[in-house]
Order: C-alpha cells, then sequence, then structure tokens
C-alpha cells in the first residue's frame, strides 16, 4: 500500500513518470526486505531494452516525424476531402477520412490531434463549422492512430507482454475500421439535427487539379499498405518494414521539395528524444514487474479477479474500466507499460486471446488522451483553436459514448481482432 501510495504522490507534486516508477519498485524493496536486490536493478533495466522488436519505434517515430515535417499529411487532408467534401458534413468525414488514413503513418494519438487540429479546425470554422464540434471530430478521430497499422502502441504491447508484433499490426485493421464508421455514424446524425454542420458546398475543380490532389494523396496513402501487405506476406519483418516506410516517407518529401538536408538534425534529434523516453518507461516498468512478480503480486492478483469473476468478458469490462480510469491522470503509454505486465498472468488463467487484449489495451489506454482533467489531447487542440474546456467536451461527449460502444464490441467479439491476423500471419 505504501508504494502505491507513495507513487500517486509523487505524480501529483509532478514527479516525472519514470522517476515515480523506480521510486516505488525501491520503496517497495526496502519495504519488503528485500534490500539486497537494489544491486541488480541496472541490470534488470538493461535486460529490458536487449529487445530486437525495440528498433521499430524509433523508425516509426521517424516516419511520423518525417510526415509532419515534409508536408504529407496535408495533401492526405486534400485527397480525403476531394473524396467526401460534397456531402453535408463532408469537412467532417474529410477529418475522420484523413485521420484514418495518417494514422497509420504517425501512430500517435497526441502527434496526429496537433497536426490535424493545426490544419482541420481553422478550415472547418472557415467553412461555416461550429469550432467545438470541428475540435470534437478532430481529437476523436485521433483515437485511430494508435489502432491502425503500424501503431506505438501495438509496438509497446508486444515488447512488455512478449508477443508478436506483426499480429499486432494487423489486429488492429478490422476494430479501427469499426471506430472509424461508428465516429462517421455520429457525425452523420449531427448533420440531420444539428445546426453545427452548414448545408453542402459545391467546389468546381479543375480536373487537371483533380489528378494532381489525387496523385499527391495517393502516393502518402500507399505507405501503410506497404507496410501491412509486407508483414502479412513474410516479407518484411515489423522492424524492417519500419525502416522501408520511412525510406518510402523520405524520398516522398525530398520529391515534393517539403524538407531540406537542414531540416534533419530536428527530425533526429526529435526521433531520439522521444525513443529514449519511451525507453526509459519500458526500462523502469520492467523493473517494477520483476519486483513485483518476485514477491508473488501477480499471482495474488489472478487469484482475486478470478474469485471474483471467471468470464473472460468481464475481466476485460474490469480492464478497460481501470485503464480508462488511470488514463485520465497518466500517459497513456505509461498505462499500458505498468499494468500489462501485471495483468498477463490473469489474461493466461482465463484464456482471453493476448491479440486481443493487446488491442483492447491500445484503445483503452488512449481514451485518457482525449478524457479530462489531464487529457493532452483536449489541451493539444485547445491550444491551437482557443476552445474552451466545457464546450469541447460537451461536443465530445457523443463520440466518446462511441469509443467506448466499439471497445465493448471488441471485448464481447474476439474474432474482430483474431480473425484476420489468424488467416494473413502463417
Amino acid at each position: 500500500m505504501i508504494t502505491i501510495v507513495l507513487f500517486f504522490i509523487l505524480l501529483l507534486v509532478g514527479f516525472p513518470i519514470f522517476g515515480a516508477i523506480l521510486s516505488a519498485g525501491i520503496i517497495f524493496l526496502v519495504s519488503s526486505d528485500l534490500a539486497i536486490l537494489i544491486d541488480a536493478i541496472p541490470l534488470q533495466m538493461y535486460g529490458a531494452l536487449e529487445i530486437n522488436s525495440l528498433l521499430a519505434i524509433p523508425l516509426f517515430l521517424l516516419v511520423g516525424e518525417v510526415m509532419n515535417k515534409g508536408g504529407l499529411t496535408q495533401r492526405l487532408i486534400a485527397m480525403a476531402e476531394l473524396l467526401v467534401g460534397g456531402l453535408r458534413g463532408g469537412m467532417a468525414y474529410a477529418n475522420l477520412l484523413t485521420n484514418a488514413m495518417a494514422a497509420s503513418i504517425l501512430g500517435s494519438a497526441i502527434a496526429q490531434i496537433g497536426v490535424m487540429s493545426r490544419i482541420m479546425v481553422p478550415a472547418m470554422e472557415e467553412r461555416g463549422y461550429d469550432k467545438s464540434f470541428s475540435a470534437a471530430v478532430t481529437v476523436s478521430g485521433g483515437l485511430l492512430g494508435p489502432i491502425f497499422p503500424p501503431s506505438m502502441l501495438m509496438i509497446i504491447y508486444g515488447v512488455v507482454a512478449v508477443q508478436p508484433i506483426a499480429p499486432l499490426f494487423i489486429a488492429g485493421i478490422f476494430p479501427g475500421i469499426a471506430l472509424f464508421l461508428v465516429l462517421c455514424f455520429l457525425v452523420f446524425i449531427f448533420t440531420l439535427k444539428s445546426d453545427k454542420i452548414p448545408p453542402v458546398q459545391k467546389n468546381i475543380e479543375h480536373r487537371q487539379k483533380i489528378t494532381k490532389t489525387l496523385i499527391d494523396g495517393f502516393l502518402p496513402a500507399l505507405i501503410p499498405v506497404i507496410v501491412v501487405v509486407g508483414i502479412a506476406a513474410g516479407v518484411m519483418t515489423p522492424t524492417e518494414a519500419g525502416a522501408v516506410a520511412s525510406l518510402i516517407a523520405f524520398v516522398l518529401c525530398f520529391a515534393y521539395r517539403e524538407i531540406k538536408i537542414r531540416d534533419l538534425y530536428d527530425i533526429f534529434l526529435s526521433v531520439c528524444v522521444l525513443t529514449a523516453t519511451i525507453c526509459t518507461l519500458i526500462a523502469v516498468a520492467t523493473f517494477l514487474s520483476w519486483v513485483l512478480a518476485f514477491e508473488g503480486v501477480p499471482d495474488r492478483l489472478v487469484s482475486a479477479i478470478t474469485a471474483l469473476t471467471d468470464s473472460p468478458f468481464i475481466f476485460m469490462l474490469l480492464v478497460i474500466a481501470l485503464m480508462i480510469f488511470l488514463g485520465l491522470f497518466l500517459e497513456s503509454i505509461s498505462v499500458m507499460i505498468v499494468l500489462v505486465p501485471i495483468l498477463m498472468p490473469v489474461v493466461t488463467q482465463l484464456g482471453v486471446d493476448p491479440i486481443q487484449f493487446g488491442v483492447i489495451c491500445a484503445v483503452a489506454t488512449t481514451i485518457g488522451v482525449i478524457t479530462p482533467p489531464v487529457g493532452p489531447g483536449l489541451f493539444v487542440v485547445m491550444g491551437q483553436t482557443d476552445v474552451k474546456m466545457g464546450a469541447l467536451v460537451r461536443a465530445l461527449a457523443p463520440f466518446l459514448i462511441g469509443v467506448c460502444a466499439v471497445l465493448v464490441l471488441i471485448a464481447a467479439v474476439p474474432e474482430l481482432s483474431t480473425w484476420l491476423p489468424a488467416k494473413l500471419i502463417k
């Protein structure tokens, strides 16, 4: 108990998350008369990073950084608007469609929300859309990032849960499509009953411009297709796919003349900082998991949960509730890294498919990105658009309900996340 109390106190006073986890683990060792194991901390942390799958993290981070700096997102937006902009609420649909396409490249909810809120919310407001509605669509669309492949959260889950990453990538496709369709349906309901959406505006484009827009957007959209097809066909490992995706992104950005050699320093520096942050979290969380396992905490947790319920579905609903609650205060990667190793014995005991569980963890932990009081995604879009918290949360509420409904569907129907990997990954 003292370990948990100390952990939250350190977080509340603004202590870095990796420091809070490391301190909690050390306090647990001392309070359990296991101080002799403190000398093993560096070995445990170093061992946590001796995993080949971790190489995929900087590579896919590089793809996202190059895409951000290289103007590929703007080209996806232009193509999406061309495809669905003629519908009422077309800009909202284009927002979600761009999020779905960019999700496959960026793989980070916060990065995606930051890029899209800077571009889409002002554009939608200029066309007559309500600002809070525009921000809500943008924020909810950002949740597609950690689901569609290649997903950073899926890589991290695969590392901490010791699961193959290729099936996890493929497993996010159908749930991602389901979430995209639910969000589109909610936009459609708004178009029927709300004055937040302007009438259809017809834009007459020259055929040559239409062709250029489609080509410019189609090429970046090919990146996730190449990744998924390459992995499913067994031609590339996830790490190799990250390298190929980075190379394609670089080629496109230099071809479009959107980035220059002098931009590479900032791109690589950002990737290095993000990679170091994630790997540090993985190292300290692995140490904490080792300490808890040494004391038999996972076994006691298995006994407690199985005594409470033997239903895999009820267990997953409890996990969803716990992850959403912790996501109110902690960053999504931190929640996953801390909880997943502790919960995996229960997953095995109840016969839950670890691939299905990974998809649930990715979605559930990400919800915290857009929920108050901490919700970094909310503050990102508020900072970019000057929308008020109250108005944003009210506009976002229907979309959050829709996301939770999809989560329950994923928990209730294992085949939604397990059927496609079983068919494609041999």
